[in-house]
């Protein structure tokens, strides 16, 4: 059986899930291995019914003041009946990735940006920048799928130039042609970005710098880069969020995507942003809809119960707090002091199907059961739970 994995954000959908795992990288083998565990709703870790777990999950909410809904690792029919229960107790909603995800959401608030998609960066790319990442700590297949893919349309896979700037001890051997033309490389530190990607904005701009170097980087070899993304048919700037973890991160995206809107004065040039996991497109996209507001980060600590949401993830941790915590999730999550209420339920790509948004945006990819399950999906448990909020 063929399958779309939802262990990052290209939701790659020709995974075979035959034993043998073919057609896929370590993160999908890491997903559609983990065991099929059974578990029982508990209550203070004491095994429970179901009904039980739900009745006293919503009586902790009708007697909170100030809760949250967070981590929201799911998919969009598990968000969408998340945000319902939510707003009956008007309760604020984050996802576990929300801090790298605000720093995108500021730049496209404040000042929009001019992005491409997968499929363009497949067909049209000549120039592939790819600003403080390797991508595929992220997304493992992307120059697979997406860079040197043969089917490209209208362009010459293996002629593409392949830059990486910023980022120290990254793993450039993904972006080593298949004939094997070497990829320019100019590390630094990720802190050094903001002034980095403003000099290069400035050179794009003909603007002149009356300095040599910028942390490290020769002003001709930047000269160098904005001249070949201004030669460039088709030039495509990647930043991945999660890596630019520093502060004002997002002057490096406004740096990179007004890069952009300046290359495109006078030829073809578009941004991408990539990463993605744990449904945080979907996410950010369905509480738009739903809200007319953008999710932000939110003080854990300033919220009387905390429901938390993690579906497709067990290894990733749980924020601390002395409030009550519901969690609702994958069946193989462990806790060091259980929580108030824990409730299994089905993982969307594995227990259940459901629908993701790709990182790119462009499309939305829908995910099948792969295995047997009895476990109840996240939209089974959170209705039943709105019948106890009204």
């Amino acid at each position: 059986m063929l399958a779309t994995c939802p262990a990052c954000g290209l939701l790659c959908d020709d995974i075979n899930v035959s034993d043998p795992l073919t057609n896929t990288c370590a993160k999908s083998i890491s997903f559609f291995s983990q065991p099929s565990t059974e578990a029982s709703p508990s209550i203070a870790g004491k095994a429970v019914s179901l009904d039980e777990a739900v009745g006293h999950a919503a009586s902790i909410l009708k007697s909170a003041k100030q809760p949250i809904f967070a981590g929201l690792s799911t998919d969009l029919s598990g968000f969408r009946a998340a945000f319902n229960s939510a707003q009956q107790v008007q309760a604020p909603m984050m996802h576990m990735n929300a801090e790298s995800s605000w720093r995108n959401t500021k730049v496209l608030q404040t000042r929009g940006w001019q992005t491409t998609t997968l499929m363009e960066v497949k067909n049209r790319a000549d120039v592939i920048l790819c600003i403080g990442t390797d991508v595929v700590s992220h997304n493992p297949r992307f120059f697979e799928r997406n860079v040197w893919n043969k089917e490209a349309l209208f362009t010459d896979p293996q002629a593409r130039d392949i830059i990486y700037l910023g980022g120290e001890h990254l793993d450039a051997s993904a972006g080593v042609s298949p004939n094997g033309k070497q990829p320019t490389v100019l590390p630094c530190a990720l802190e050094a970005l903001p002034e980095i990607t403003a000099a290069l904005r400035a050179l794009i701009l003909n603007k002149p710098l009356k300095v040599t170097t910028v942390a490290g980087i020769t002003i001709n070899d930047l000269q160098a880069i904005a001249e070949r993304l201004r030669q460039a048919s088709y030039a495509v700037l990647i930043w991945v969020a999660k890596d630019l973890d520093y502060a004002h991160a997002e002057l490096t995206i406004q740096n990179i995507t007004e890069g952009v809107v300046a290359l495109n004065e006078k030829s073809r040039a578009m941004g991408l942003s990539l990463g993605g996991s744990d449904g945080d497109t979907t996410v950010n996209y369905a509480h738009t809809w739903l809200s007319a507001l953008a999710p932000a980060e939110h003080d854990i600590s300033q919220h009387d119960a905390m429901v938390w949401i993690n579906s497709f993830s067990p290894e990733k941790p749980m924020p601390t707090t002395k409030a009550p915590t519901i969690v609702i999730g994958n069946s193989n999550l462990q806790f060091s002091t259980p929580p108030a209420v824990f409730i299994p339920v089905a993982t969307p790509g594995l227990d259940c199907s459901g629908t993701l948004f790709r990182v790119d945006s462009s499309i939305v990819l829908p995910l099948k059961q792969t295995r047997a399950s009895t476990l109840p999906t996240l939209a089974a448990v959170m209705t039943q739970m709105d019948a106890l909020l009204t």
